[in-house]
C-alpha cells in the first residue's frame, strides 16, 4: 500500500476501503455512488486566493452573486480526463446564462502537465493551479479527484459530486440556479 493510500485510510476510516484502495498511481477516484453527500448543503464558497493559468490574480468570492463550478482534477486521474471533455460542454452549454468555472488541479499535478493539457483540450473556462494545497484545505480538504462543488448565486454550495458527476443531474440543477433571480445588492 503506497504512503498516500494510507494516510488517506487513516484520515477518512468512514470511508469504504473500495474507495481509498481505487484510483491509479496513488491517486484515488470515488464511485458514482457517493456522488452527492449529505452534508454539503447550504456551505459557505470559502474565500480564497487563486491564480490562473495565464497568471492574473483572483480570489473565489468574484463568483458570489453568479452560479459556478469548482472542479478539483488532476492530469493524472484518469476518471478527470475522462469527464473533462463533458465539463467542457457543460460550461459551453451555460456560460452564455452566466455560468462560471474554475478548473483547480491538485497540488501534486506538475504545473507543465496542467499547462499542456489546458492548452490541447482548448479548455475555455479558467484554470489554476492549487500550488500549496490551500484551495483544496479551503474545500474541505479535498483529496479525492474529481471533486465538484456547485456554487449558487448567494455563494453558498449547493451540491458537491466526489467522482463524475451525473451530467444529466448536473444540468438540470445549473438551469434551476442559472433562472433563479440575483441576490440583492447589500
Amino acid at each position: 500500500m503506497t504512503l498516500t493510500r494510507r494516510r488517506l485510510l487513516q484520515s477518512a476510516p468512514a470511508l469504504p476501503a473500495a474507495i481509498a484502495l481505487g484510483g491509479l498511481g496513488g491517486l484515488v477516484t470515488a464511485p458514482a455512488w457517493l456522488s452527492g453527500c449529505a452534508d454539503q448543503a447550504s456551505s459557505q464558497l470559502p474565500d480564497l486566493p487563486f491564480t490562473q493559468l495565464d497568471g492574473s490574480a483572483h480570489r473565489t468570492t468574484e463568483f458570489k452573486g453568479r452560479v459556478a463550478i469548482v472542479n478539483f482534477w488532476a492530469t493524472s486521474c484518469t476518471t478527470c480526463v475522462k469527464e473533462m471533455p463533458q465539463m467542457v460542454a457543460t460550461h459551453r452549454r451555460f456560460a452564455a446564462q452566466g455560468l462560471e468555472f474554475l478548473a483547480v488541479a491538485m497540488s501534486y499535478d506538475p504545473p507543465a502537465y496542467v499547462m499542456q493539457f489546458a492548452q490541447t483540450r482548448q479548455l475555455p473556462f479558467r484554470v489554476a493551479i492549487d500550488h500549496d494545497g490551500g484551495i483544496a484545505k479551503g474545500f474541505g480538504d479535498v483529496q479525492l479527484t474529481p471533486t465538484t462543488f456547485v456554487i449558487d448565486r448567494q455563494g453558498r454550495i449547493a451540491k458537491r459530486y466526489v467522482g463524475e458527476p451525473d451530467f444529466e443531474a448536473l444540468h438540470a440543477l445549473l438551469a434551476e440556479l442559472l433562472a433563479a433571480p440575483a441576490p440583492a445588492a447589500a
